[in-house]
């Protein structure tokens, strides 16, 4: 588990662009799904097991004003709706993040088939080491023959 964190916490701070394009694409493909996943099943029993509290109603009313004439409503800073985007930012990046690490793996495991491929084959002899090879044939025949 420390692992997948540390490689999560390199990922996140990497800036790789590349990465962090396919971040934005897919993020934004998933992410209506990832809301609701979020929204729908998991939201609710951490509300419940916290006493019912819904995180997007969670809000501070500030005081109305009164302004004489007319009365200004009161405003209030809804810091719950705050909560509920960084919960699901968090498991949209998990997401993308466990994504973007299955397709490396894949990629790495592609490439290491492609080098033990490669090992496999026999080496081409040069130009060089063929016409080489050629002289000293030549060279035995003629040893041969003069024995």
């Amino acid at each position: 588990m420390g692992k997948l964190i540390n490689e999560f916490k390199q990922f996140a701070v990497k800036g790789n662009a590349v990465d962090m394009a396919v971040g934005v694409i897919i993020g934004g493909a998933f992410g209506k799904i990832v809301s609701s996943i979020v929204n729908d099943l998991i939201m609710p029993p951490i509300g419940w097991l916290i006493g019912g509290v819904n995180f997007t109603d969670l809000k501070v009313t500030l005081p109305a004003i009164d302004m004489g004439i007319e009365q200004l409503a009161p405003a209030t800073i809804n810091y719950g709706n705050l909560i509920q985007t960084l919960f699901d930012f968090f498991i949209i990046s998990l997401c993308v993040f466990m994504m973007l690490r299955a397709i490396n793996k894949l990629i790495k495991k592609n490439e290491a088939a492609k080098n033990e491929a490669d090992a496999a084959k026999p080496v081409e002899p040069s130009k060089e080491e063929k016409l080489l090879t050629e002289i000293r044939d030549l060279l035995k025949q003629q040893a041969e023959k003069k024995d």
